[in-house]
C-alpha cells in the first residue's frame, strides 16, 4: 500500500520541535555567558516584502521514492499583511511553514526573508535570524512547565543576550498586549489553555519580529479561547504586525485579510477580502 502523503511532513514537524528545545537550552546558557555579538537583521525594511518565495520545490526521499511536497510555490507577503495559509493534511502547508520559518530549506528555488536570501546562511546565523525575525506560535504552546509566565516570555531575549532588566520590561509590555498583566507570576499549570496560548503569543512578540508565524494556534483551544486568540491576532495586525496563520480550518482562515489555499504542494487560490469579525 502506498505511503500517505502526510507522513513526509513529520520530519519537518520534528525539526520544529527540536528547534524550540535548542532555543530553550540556548536561553539557559545565555543566562550564564556573556552575550555574543552577531549581525542583526533589521525587522523593518521599507519597500521590502517580509516573505518572497520564488519557484520553491521541496522533495523528500521515502525509500527509493521521491515525494514532491512542494511543487513550484511562489508567494509574496508584504509588511503588515494578515495571511492565512490553508490546506488539508498532506497538502504541503506544514512543509511550507517550516521553510518560511527557516526550520527547513527548499530543494530548489529562492526564499528571501525580509530581503535576506537564507540559502547560504550557516546554522548559527540562521538561528539568530529565526530568533529576531520570526515570532513562532504553535498549537501545543511549548511553554516551559516550571517557569512562570514572565520568564517564559523572556526566553528569546535571554537567547539574544539582553540584560535582565531590559528583558523583564519588554516581557511585561508583551504580556500587557495580550491581556495577561495580572498573570505574570503564574506557572503554565495555573493558566487555562487560552491563557497559555496568549503567553506564547507574548513570547512571539517580545523580540519585535518581522512576522508572527502561527501554526494551528487554536487547534487545542475551545471556542471562546479560540475567539480571544484570533481577536488578539486581529488587533496586532491593525497595529501593523505581519501575521501568517497556518490552518486547515476555514472558520479560522476567514479571520485573515488574505487566504492562500494549498493542495498537493501547489497554490490553488489566493484571495483577499475583509476578515470575519473577531471577538475583542
Amino acid at each position: 500500500m502506498p505511503r500517505r502523503r502526510r507522513s513526509v511532513e513529520r520530519p519537518a514537524v520534528a525539526r520544529a520541535q527540536r528547534f524550540l528545545e535548542r532555543r530553550r537550552d540556548s536561553s539557559a546558557r545565555a543566562e550564564r555567558q556573556a552575550p555574543v555579538s552577531r549581525p542583526r537583521p533589521r525587522s523593518s525594511r521599507p519597500g521590502v516584502p517580509v516573505i518572497d518565495v520564488d519557484d520553491v520545490h521541496k522533495t523528500y526521499s521515502v525509500g527509493d521514492i521521491a515525494v514532491h511536497a512542494l511543487r513550484g510555490i511562489s508567494l509574496r507577503i508584504e509588511r503588515g499583511e494578515y495571511v492565512a495559509i490553508v490546506g488539508a493534511s498532506g497538502s504541503g502547508k506544514t512543509t511550507l511553514m517550516n521553510i518560511l520559518g527557516c526550520l527547513d530549506t527548499p530543494t530548489t528555488g529562492t526564499y528571501r526573508l525580509n530581503g535576506l536570501d537564507v540559502r547560504g546562511i550557516d546554522e548559527d546565523a540562521l538561528a539568530d535570524v529565526r530568533n529576531r525575525e520570526i515570532g513562532f506560535v504553535f498549537q501545543s504552546f511549548n511553554l516551559i512547565p516550571r517557569t512562570r509566565a514572565q520568564a517564559n516570555v523572556e526566553l528569546p531575549l535571554a537567547y539574544a543576550g539582553l540584560q535582565r532588566a531590559a528583558r523583564q520590561e519588554r516581557a511585561m509590555a508583551a504580556l500587557r498586549q495580550v491581556g495577561l498583566a495580572d498573570r505574570v507570576h503564574h506557572l503554565p499549570s495555573e493558566l487555562s489553555g487560552g491563557q497559555q496560548q496568549r503567553v506564547a503569543i507574548a513570547r512571539a512578540l517580545v523580540t519585535n519580529p518581522a512576522m508572527i508565524l502561527a501554526d494551528e494556534p487554536t487547534g487545542a483551544l475551545d471556542t471562546v479561547s479560540s475567539a480571544e486568540v484570533l481577536g488578539i491576532f486581529g488587533r496586532l495586525n491593525e497595529q501593523g504586525r505581519t501575521i501568517i496563520l497556518i490552518t486547515h480550518e476555514h472558520s479560522v482562515a476567514v479571520h485573515a485579510r488574505r487566504v492562500v489555499r494549498i493542495s498537493d504542494g501547489t497554490i490553488i487560490a489566493d484571495e483577499r477580502g475583509e476578515p470575519a469579525g473577531a471577538v475583542g
